[in-house]
């Protein structure tokens, strides 16, 4: 194939990742909703913007990037994987672009980022809050581990062994993992 053959072919199928990019900004966009509707009560969040000391407002940065990261990885789960986060649409491609170069779970960090940034800028910790995000913490590592990778593993094989042989799974790289 050609160099402009190849360059057809790309443009050709950009026609194709837009609905599952949209899907999966959707499902995505679903399950945010959901956490930032379930969470703030569990966590005694009160959006009380007065009340709050202005040194905790520099937590705000952080809280955009790490919800804005995830957003991020949503896009590229339909964009690049043809598929979305959940596991009954998984991607159809390892997805190992953006963030996914750094950190095998950048969505799960992303999350956990703008969700502890916000515990600062609101200020509510407590023994029932830190218990609630201990058990989701927990649980995300948990359905990682049991559910997630073993899928991964069987979906793409060696190509997900040399990955995770590369990229560490929650603190991120320093530098990108080129594969």
């Amino acid at each position: 194939m050609t160099s402009g053959q190849a360059g057809a072919s790309r443009s050709s199928n950009r026609g194709t990742n837009w609905p599952t990019a949209v899907a999966s900004l959707v499902v995505g966009a679903g399950f945010l909703a959901l956490w930032f509707w379930l969470l703030p009560p569990w966590l005694g969040f009160q959006f009380d913007t007065l009340g709050v000391a202005r040194w905790r407002w520099i937590a705000v940065l952080p809280s955009v990037l790490g919800f804005a990261a995830a957003v991020k990885c949503i896009w590229d789960f339909g964009w690049t994987g043809h598929g979305t986060p959940v596991p009954l649409a998984p991607p159809q491609k390892l997805v190992v672009v953006g963030f996914y170069r750094y950190v095998r779970n950048p969505m799960y960090v992303g999350f956990f980022v703008g969700w502890l940034s916000l515990w600062v800028i609101f200020g509510r910790a407590n023994r029932a809050a830190l218990t609630v995000a201990i058990v989701a913490l927990a649980a995300a590592v948990l359905f990682v581990r049991l559910v997630e990778e073993p899928i991964l593993r069987r979906m793409f094989g060696a190509q997900y062994e040399d990955y995770c042989k590369n990229v560490p799974r929650w603190l991120p790289r320093v530098r990108a993992w080129n594969q």
